[in-house]
């Protein structure tokens, strides 16, 4: 689906130019839409699909463009559409699993403003803000800040202080989280329900722009942050009723090389005791860099197994730019 031109926004939800205090219009025209292709033999293809579409958010006028990473990891081509419609190749120039985010640059002149990046302590909870996707108005959304809180996602992943926005946005991935004086304070990740599955309200995750000032410079040089590669399992894990369970296993990844399987309950690592799905995850990293061993003990069928799995470079797995 493109970024714009298939939905629009109701305009009960659209922001209204006058309710904020900066140019509405001239921000919302710094978002972009994002389109990539992935090839089929790419590690994350079968996972993200080889046709990825999200929005950009122009954070420099040279047409450095932001946005979340999923869109572009392993892509062979990435194009950016303007809200007026004109459209120009770009190329990956960085990735950060830790944070999520991920830089492209323009190869043709967009002629768009740039916008500059805030802070999410600009915004507090129960305050107002704009959720940007590419396409002006009719495709972004006036939130509300709902949560601000940990985040674990089941690929080995932890925000330590995710932003969370309501009503959802229905093409999040890649969308400006606008704050209150029209800097960019995160960009769009996920949306989720809130309250749990089924009678819980659709909201988004956004990953704050705090994050990126310290890594961008290292993105841009190196295509990665400069910090030592955090060990990576290759499992997929939720919290149940039962604790931490293994709902499955990346393809040739150190968890199914050593037998991780499915209904597996996380119940110890290195001999400590798992609490939640974040606090794994942290107990993992805490033991060193990718490369070291993570004695595991899981509850299978009611029986207490012990395995040791040795620890991987997740970007190691991925094809496309030069992420070392």
């Amino acid at each position: 689906m493109s970024a714009h031109g298939e939905f629009r926004i109701p305009a009960a939800l659209q922001p209204k130019a006058g309710d904020y205090a900066y140019d509405l219009e001239r921000a919302l025209t710094s978002v972009v839409s994002l389109s990539s292709r992935v090839p089929a033999e790419a590690f994350t293809a079968e996972t993200l699909g080889t046709e990825r579409a999200g929005n950009g958010v122009m954070i420099r006028e040279d047409g450095l463009v932001l946005t979340i990473g999923y869109l572009v990891l392993e892509a062979e081509s990435v194009w950016l559409t303007t809200h007026d419609g004109r459209s120009v190749p770009a190329y990956v120039v960085g990735y950060d699993g830790e944070t999520g985010f991920g830089l492209v640059q323009a190869l043709g002149r967009l002629d768009l403003p740039a916008l500059r990046l805030g802070s999410a302590d600009a915004l507090q909870v129960g305050e107002r803000a704009v959720i940007a996707g590419a396409g002006g108005r009719s495709h972004s959304v006036a939130v509300e800040l709902v949560a601000r809180q940990e985040f674990a996602g089941y690929w080995e992943y932890v925000l330590d202080e995710a932003l969370f926005t309501a009503p959802a946005h229905p093409h999040w991935g890649g969308t400006a989280l606008i704050g209150p004086d029209g800097a960019l304070i995160g960009i769009g990740s996920l949306q989720l329900q809130q309250g749990g599955s089924g009678a819980g309200r659709a909201i988004n995750m956004v990953v704050p722009i705090d994050l990126l000032p310290p890594i961008l410079a290292d993105l841009e040089t190196r295509g990665r942050a400069d910090r030592p590669p955090r060990p990576w399992l290759g499992l997929y894990a939720t919290e149940t009723e039962d604790g931490v369970v293994v709902m499955g296993a990346a393809d040739k990844g150190p968890a199914e090389a050593a037998d991780l399987r499915a209904g597996d309950v996380l119940t110890e690592v290195a001999g400590e005791p798992v609490a939640d799905l974040a606090g794994f995850f942290r107990q993992v990293w805490a033991l060193g860099e990718a490369g070291v061993r993570v004695p595991l003990t899981v509850n299978r069928d009611g029986r207490l197994t012990r395995l040791a799995l040795t620890s991987v470079d997740r970007d190691r797995f991925l094809m496309g730019p030069k992420l070392h």
